[in-house]
Formats: structure tokens, sequence, C-alpha cells
């Protein structure tokens, strides 16, 4: 493998990390976290081993839905700064070497956004089409509602017109009609206003109910030949727009099985998505873990769908800015989940989620921490990462819904966490207390403690990023008889490692065999001093700690990369 290939296609083996501006560094002592605030930062992520950052919403929004209910597409929420600040910021991060990408919401807008105001005013008014309408009573729909706890149902009763609007989220964000040119034509503006300021790409959010004909037909003039073809143009827009700049990408939201995802990457063409997180495998992580048993895991590396081209890319999660959703679980599978990790009520969400960060789930066991983020690191793909995950921060229950994992980052055991100057009652959120406050989870005492999961964190990344045939490469299950244990192998070209993990608390010994490999084939592990090599059968036992985690690179003559 050449190493420049690496380059063309950065998202194969990139780090991502996400930052909630909000709750991240507060600049002005405002209480609210800015862009200033990151740009501050951007060297201490730079350290850690970051290579893309994702930033969650930042314009201008009532923030009924965390910023998600967007009100100027185009704007910068003036509590966070302005367009010069965030242009400072993808300068800096650029000098570093770190990519920016940023949220494109093309399901809804906030009720209060300029067309919704104008649609709502009539129903010959010419931004009515930039909704989803209909004059009959669309009846009970509660079942479809993402928010049952707040919504009732997807369809609101607008009193000016005695018309329905469609939202999936919030009433408040009503949904945009994508099947509608000029509302395509307005997202592709908006994509091209944002590529011209530096951006490196999107994360898209609610990718499946963007596309979802189901709800318009019948309803509305405009109807795809095929939904997809949304995804395609947004795909082909991009590359044009981004061209001698790099490869931009689009990370979609796509909380769907592996085989209904193969259509929003555009199957063999990959033509659509760049990458997608897999929301399936993630699950099946939460319940091996559960269950102390690594079939699951290994269950959905096997249902990957092969074929695609490499150019289409998963990312992978342990937690992120929502609830850890359960969904894609059969019920009593959700329900082990559940009462592993959320024992009580108020650690769950909506019946289907949990509303609490990996330290809490797992009752601050530093081991099983670590390996879990060691087997982020090797799932083959590209990790993603929520900002606070690298220092080990704890939720705050005491926050209602999903704001209990957006707390503001614990920067040192000062006041505030020294996210802010500010007077404590003056924070946008509430900082953490208990046994994962700041007193005893913070980023400056992480940097002075060299077994912290902040060093583990570097360590892994930086690892990574000299294994690229972990983000690039195809992935094989090793069958061995010890169950809790997971060996997969990634492989690109004739570049391998071999990947084990421990999702139980007891040492074992685990027995495997590399069937294509020669007899005396050096396996060199990459975080420690201890190496084995393939006996005359292609096998070998290795000794692993209870939560224990191997790297083991396949050793060739020809591979120049140190080990």
């Amino acid at each position: 493998m050449r190493i420049t290939e690496t380059a063309d296609l950065w998202y194969n083996n990139a780090v991502i990390y996400c930052i909630d501006v909000e709750t991240y560094l507060d600049s002005t002592g405002s209480g609210t976290g800015d862009l200033h605030g990151i740009t501050q930062r951007i060297d201490y992520l730079a350290e850690i081993g970051v290579t893309c950052l994702w930033l969650m919403p930042f314009y201008p929004s009532p923030r009924r839905d965390n910023g998600y209910d967007i009100s100027d597409m185009y704007g910068v929420d003036s509590r966070y700064g302005d367009h010069g600040d965030f242009v400072e910021l993808i300068r800096v991060a650029h000098d570093r070497g770190v990519r920016v990408i940023i949220d494109l919401v093309i399901n809804h807008t906030s009720d209060q956004h300029p067309w919704f105001k104008a649609a709502r005013r009539s129903t010959d008014n010419p931004y009515r089409d930039y909704y989803v309408w209909r004059a009959d009573d669309p009846g009970d729909t509660s079942d479809q509602a993402m928010f049952p706890d707040e919504e009732d149902g997807i369809w609101t009763l607008d009193e000016r017109t005695g018309q329905w609007y469609l939202h999936h989220f919030l009433h408040t964000q009503p949904d945009l009609n994508t099947a509608n040119p000029q509302v395509r034509d307005e997202i592709a503006k908006l994509m091209g206003f944002w590529l011209q300021l530096g951006v490196d790409g999107f994360r898209v959010d609610a990718v499946p109910f963007a596309i979802n004909q189901r709800t318009l037909v019948g309803m509305d003039e405009h109807e795809f030949e095929e939904p997809h073809d949304y995804l395609r143009e947004l795909r082909g827009f991009l590359q044009r727009r981004a061209s001698g700049q790099g490869s931009a990408i689009m990370l979609g939201e796509v909380n769907l099985p592996h085989e209904e995802q193969v259509a929003f990457f555009g199957g063999e063409n990959s033509d659509q998505l760049t990458m997608q997180f897999d929301f399936f495998t993630n699950q099946r992580l939460f319940l091996a873990l559960a269950r102390n048993d690594a079939a699951p895991l290994a269950e959905a590396l096997r249902s990957r769908p092969t074929g695609l081209r490499i150019e289409s890319q998963y990312a992978n999660f342990l937690r992120n800015h929502d609830e850890l959703t359960v969904d894609l679980l059969d019920e009593d599978e959700q329900d082990e989940v559940l009462d592993a990790f959320g024992p009580e009520e108020d650690m769950r969400f909506a019946g289907r989620g949990l509303r609490r960060r990996l330290p809490g789930m797992f009752n601050g066991d530093p081991r099983k921490l670590k390996m879990a983020y060691s087997l982020l690191f090797t799932l083959p793909g590209t990790p993603v990462m929520f900002y606070g995950e690298e220092i080990g921060m704890g939720e705050n229950l005491d926050v209602p819904g999903r704001e209990a994992v957006r707390t503001p980052m614990q920067w040192s055991s000062g006041k505030n966490a020294g996210f802010s100057t500010a007077k404590p009652s003056q924070l946008s959120r509430a900082v953490t207390h208990g046994p994962f406050g700041p007193e005893h989870v913070n980023a400056a005492q992480a940097r002075r403690d060299q077994s912290s999961m902040l060093h583990h964190i570097t360590r892994l990344a930086k690892r990574y990023r000299e294994s690229p045939e972990l983000g690039w490469g195809d992935v094989t299950v090793i069958d061995t008889e010890v169950p809790q244990v997971l060996v997969h192998m990634t492989t690109w070209e004739n570049r391998s490692m071999v990947l084990l993990h421990n999702l139980g608390s007891e040492p074992t010994i685990v027995p495997f065999a590399l069937e294509d490999l020669e007899p005396g084939t050096p396996l060199v592990d990459l975080l420690s001093e201890e190496s084995c090599e393939l006996d005359e059968d292609r096998m070998t036992r290795m000794p692993m700690d209870g939560y224990g985690y191997r790297w083991l690179r396949v050793a060739n003559e020809d591979d120049h990369r140190l080990l």
C-alpha cells in the first residue's frame, strides 16, 4: 500500500472529534462556549491525535433541540461569535493539520425560520411548498414520534391556515419538502457557502427522514423519480465545489441495518454519502458488553456489506451527543442493554436509549474503559469521539433529556471546571458533579498522569494513524474457543493486523490460527513489548488480562514502518 493513498481519501483513517460549541470553552466570561474558545484548544486537539473536528450546530436557533432547530442556516449565533471567528477557527485548524466538518440539517428548519414564517401565512404563499402540508386529519401518529415524551404525533395543526404540517421531530422543527427543486437548490447554495469558507464537509443529519417520500406521495406535485437521486445530487455538487481543495465528505446519520445502508452509500457506484455512522455495530457492541460475550459484535462485523468501493467508509463510535439508542436490537436484547447500563429509569431516554456516558455505564472501571476505546480504534472504519471522552467525563442526570451528556468540558479542577469564569448560575449548562466531577476528572490533571485515559487515547490515535490497514482494510473475524474474546484481522493489500479484545473481567489465554500465513510469521504487539510467532500449525496462544487488548501487526520484510 502506498502511503500517499491515505491522503487522497483522508477520511478513511481520520480521527474525528465532535464538539458542542456551547459547552466546550467560554473565552469571554459569558457562561456560554464560543468559537474562539475552540480555536484556543486546537493545539490540544492536535496533540491528542484529532485530525478532523465535527462542529455541532452553531447557527442562530431558538435551541429547542440543541441547535438542530435552525432559524438561519447561513448565520453564526452571536453567543458563539461571528463569521470572522469561524474563519479564524478554520484557518488555525488547517494550519495544525486538522480538518473541520459542520452539521448540515436538510430534513427540517426551526418554526422561526423566515421560510416557515412565510409558509404559514397562507396556503398560496410562495414558501408554502418548502414544507409538507395536508388538509385532512392524519389521525393518530404517536407511534412515529421521535420524541414520544414531548410529542404525540408527527403532524401539527396550524390554526391560521387550518392545515397540518409534518415534523418527524419536535413540532417546532417542521420538515422541509426536499422533493421541491427550489428547496434542493437552497440546500446546495447553503453547502456552497460553507465550502467557500473552508469547511471540509458535512455531517448530514437525519438522512432517511430527509429523503422519505412516503409522506409526500399524492400530496405534492414534486416527486423524485427515485428518492436517492437527491443524495446523488448533493454528492455531485460537493465534489464539484470542493475540487482543488482536497476531498470533502458527507458523513450521514443513517440509523438502519447494514443491508439498508448500502443504498445510502450509492451501492457499487459510491455516489451518495461518503461515510455513514455504523449504528448497527454500535448496538451489537453494547449487547456484547452487556453479556461479556463477543458473539453479537462478531455477528455485526460479519454482516458488514462487501463489494463497496474504497470511497465508502463506515464511522464507528461508542457514544455521541444523542441518547445511546438500541432500537435496532430485538426487544429482549434491548432490555438486556438497558438493564445492564441503565438500571434506573432516569438513566433512560424515551424508552429506547440511555442518556449516559461510558464511565458511568461501566461504573468507572478504567480497565473496561480502556479496552472499549481500544476496540473503537480497531474496528474497521473511522473512529468518532464525542468531546470529553478522551478524559473519561461522566453524565449529569440532574439535567433533562439528552443534555445529560452535553455538560461543560472539564478542563481543570477550578471554578466551573475551567470552562468559564462566569458565575455558576450564568452557565449555559450545569457542570457535572459527583465521582466524575471536575475535581476528579479534568484535562489538566490527565495531561500530567501517564496512566490517564487522555494518554491512552493519544497513544491509540497515534498507533491507529500509523496503521492505515485499520481504516482501509477488509475485516475477517477469526474463530477462537474463548467466547468473551473478539479476534479479528484487517487486511489491505499485503498489510495485516490481528486485534484481540477481552470483553470479560477475568484473564484468559486465547488460541487462534491464521491459516493464510506461513509458520514462523512474527506478530508484533504495537502496544507492548510482548510479541509472538505462528507455530508449525499456523497457531499461537495469546495471554490476555481481564479487559485486555492486543494490536498485533503481521510483520513483513517489505514493510518499512517502525514496529
